[in-house]
């Protein structure tokens, strides 16, 4: 017998009495809207979407025609909800909020709608992250979405690869759901999903080692040389979304530290740092930008970036310590 993520969603809404099914209402748009996308990059060598549209987004990063894609069947099948009061996307400059009757609006969605885009042409990887927020009031302003990680109703994301996986969390367990195209439906595949404590693979662009900060650079040292009683390997793909669900399943940890040119890091809090924390810590693994835990942080600005270190627990508060030692001197 298979179930579904609707299925799944409704099953678990029945240990809350009070639950109106308007959550597994809003998911089913994130769901659709992700089947869309998975249409678009399984055809992608047969249709006009590869490549840049010769235009920059707000990030200062080429758009791909998958991205504008994405962007937009997540901004029409989410916006259609009405339970969605704002939709804030790594695209848009501006949250887009809807002027919903009273006693609907009630979430803010945020959302990297297509993650490694730029892997797209060359058949690597891909992916959707997501995370939702209980509005507060003042809808209309940054303000309303500001909120730091810990009060995310639920995050996941989606990895376009071999099979397309759907990964979520609701704050009771990580679950992930597999994309059956015979049925057209995400169907159950991993249940309760735990990181391993320990990994052996480090992820990192180790082409900006020479401008990390010397306490990271120690780390990675010891890392190659077996320092912490076994040897590590190597694996980076360049699609934050790959390397996570990688690390979700064989432990170890990934790390993006700040450089010369990103000294307040590169990935974003809210559309990249924030969710993937938050299945990371679901699923018993830790995260933190070098010495605070990401979900503790109170973002400033929907677009900040963040210094990003996330895996295992004994890998990360090995780096963490190291980090704070560091500083403290």
């Amino acid at each position: 017998m298979i179930t579904t993520v609707q299925q799944h969603i409704l099953n678990e809404q029945q240990r809350f009495p009070h639950a109106r099914g308007r959550f597994s209402w809003l998911l089913s748009g994130l769901t659709l809207a992700t089947k869309m996308t998975e249409a678009k990059i399984r055809r992608a060598g047969l249709l006009d979407v590869l490549g840049d549209i010769g235009e920059v987004n707000v990030q200062g990063e080429k758009q791909q025609k998958l991205d504008v894609y994405a962007n937009n069947a997540l901004l029409h099948c989410l916006g259609l909800r009405d339970t969605v009061a704002a939709l804030i996307s790594e695209e848009n400059e501006e949250p887009i909020t809807f002027d919903r009757e009273q006693g609907t609006g009630e979430y803010a969605i945020v959302f990297d709608p297509l993650d490694g885009s730029s892997n797209i042409d060359v058949n690597v990887n891909v992916g959707t992250i997501f995370s939702i927020y209980r509005c507060s009031p003042e809808v209309g302003s940054k303000a309303a979405v500001l909120q730091p990680g810990i009060k995310q109703v639920a995050a996941g994301y989606v990895v376009y690869g071999p099979s397309t996986i759907f990964v979520y969390s609701a704050g009771s367990g990580v679950f992930g759901f597999t994309l059956d195209p015979a049925i057209g439906a995400y169907v159950l595949s991993h249940e309760h999903m735990r990181m391993p404590e320990r990994g052996n693979i480090y992820s990192v662009n180790e082409a900006n080692a020479d401008s990390f900060p010397p306490a990271y650079q120690d780390f990675l040292g010891k890392l190659r040389k077996g320092a912490f009683g076994r040897k590590y390997t190597s694996r980076y793909i360049g699609s934050l979304v790959a390397d996570f669900h990688r690390t979700l399943f064989k432990g170890g940890i990934f790390l993006y530290p700040p450089t010369e040119t990103h000294a307040q890091g590169k990935l974003r809090l809210l559309y990249e740092a924030n969710p993937l924390a938050f299945i990371a810590e679901q699923a018993g693994g830790m995260a933190t930008d070098g010495t605070r835990r990401i979900l503790e942080i109170e973002p400033c600005d929907i677009h900040q970036r963040t210094p990003f270190v996330i895996g295992s627990k004994d890998e990360v508060s090995r780096l963490r310590d190291s980090l704070l030692q560091a500083k403290a001197v």
